[in-house]
C-alpha cells in the first residue's frame, strides 16, 4: 500500500501547532525541514473532512503551502538510516543515532539521539545554535530548565557540560517518551522529562539557566514566566525564530529585566542570550 506524503511549508511559529493537530487526526510520521515539515499517513486512515477542516483553519494564519504526493510502501527503518546523517559541531560535539558508529574518542561530547516523532536532532539551525551557545556557557553545577525539550538533546548537552539539576518538559507526549529514551541512551537515567508547559510544570525555586527553543509566539507569551524563574544574574537562551524577529523578542525581554548578552545566527534563524539584571 502506498503512503500519502505531504510537504508542509508554514510560518515557523505554527510548526509545533500543526504537527500536534495532524497527529491528532492520524498522521504518524513527521520530519522537520527548513521551511516546515513533511508528514505521512496511510490513505485509509486519513479522514478527508477533518483534514480539509484543519487546512481551512490554518491556511491563511499559518501561510500554509501544501504539496501532496504518494510514497511506496518501504522499510522505514532502512530509509531513515540512509537519510539521517550524524552532526558534527566544530570538533566539540558529535550527534548520532544508535545505528551510527560511535566516535567518542574524536570529540569532547558524543550525544546519541533517536528522534522518532520528536524534534531537535541538531540538523535544524535553531538546535545547532543552541548547542553552540551551550558549549560557550559555564554550566558546571548550574540548575537548568529546558522548556519544550523535544528529543532532550539540549538537556543532555547541559548535563554533559556539568549542569547539576535539570528540569525538562514538553507538551507532546511522544516527545516526552522519546526524550526519556534518549536520556537513558546517554547514561542519564536520573533525568526524566515531564509533560506540560512551564506554567503547568511550574518548576520550584529559581534557576541559573533557562533554555527555550520553541517559537516566537510562545516565547513572547512565556517571557514573564521565564524571568520569574531565573535567579538574578541567571541566563535565558532562546531560539525558534528568524533573526528579523529579534527586536520583538528583545523588546519583550527588556520589560522583564532581561538584558541582551549575545546573538548567534544561522540560515536566517537566531538564538539570543539574555541575562537577568534585576
Amino acid at each position: 500500500m502506498e503512503y500519502l506524503a505531504f510537504k508542509i511549508s508554514c510560518a515557523p511559529e505554527y510548526t509545533d501547532i500543526l504537527i500536534a493537530e495532524m497527529a491528532g487526526i492520524g498522521f504518524d510520521s513527521f520530519l522537520e525541514t527548513e521551511t516546515g515539515f513533511e508528514a505521512c499517513i496511510l490513505p485509509d486512515t486519513l479522514d478527508a473532512a477533518l483534514w480539509e477542516a484543519l487546512l481551512l483553519r490554518y491556511r491563511v494564519a499559518a501561510g500554509l503551502i501544501v504539496q501532496e504526493s504518494t510514497l511506496p510502501k518501504t522499510n522505514w527503518n532502512e530509509a531513515w538510516e540512509k537519510n539521517y546523517d550524524p552532526i558534527e559541531l566544530q570538533d566539540k560535539v558529535y550527534v548520532r543515532a544508535t545505528f551510527h558508529p560511535g566516535r567518542a574518542a574524536d570529540f569532547d561530547h558524543e550525544i546519541i539521539i533517536t528522534p522518532k516523532m520528536s524534534f531537535g536532532t541538531g540538523h535544524h539551525a535553531t538546535t545547532y545554535l543552541m548547542l553552540e551557545w551551550l558549549l560557550e556557557l559555564d554550566l558546571a553545577g548550574k540548575n537548568v530548565v529546558d522548556a519544550g525539550s523535544g528529543t532532550g538533546i539540549l538537556a543532555i548537552m547541559a548535563k554533559k557540560r556539568g549542569a547539576a539539576e535539570i528540569v525538562a518538559f514538553d507538551i507532546d507526549e511522544w516527545s516526552v517518551e522519546n526524550g526519556n529514551e534518549n536520556f537513558d541512551l546517554n547514561g542519564f537515567s536520573e533525568l526524566r522529562m515531564q509533560t506540560g508547559t512551564i506554567q503547568s510544570v511550574n518548576p520550584t525555586g529559581t534557576y541559573d539557566l533557562i533554555l527555550a527553543n520553541i517559537n516566537k509566539n510562545v516565547l513572547l507569551e512565556e517571557m514573564r514566566t521565564y524571568a520569574g524563574k531565573l535567579s538574578v544574574g541567571g541566563s535565558l537562551l532562546l531560539s525558534g525564530f528568524y533573526a528579523e524577529d529579534g527586536d520583538e523578542i528583545r523588546s519583550e525581554a527588556g520589560k522583564h529585566g532581561l538584558h541582551p548578552a549575545g546573538q548567534k545566527t544561522r540560515s536566517q534563524w537566531a538564538a539570543l542570550l539574555f541575562t537577568k539584571i534585576r
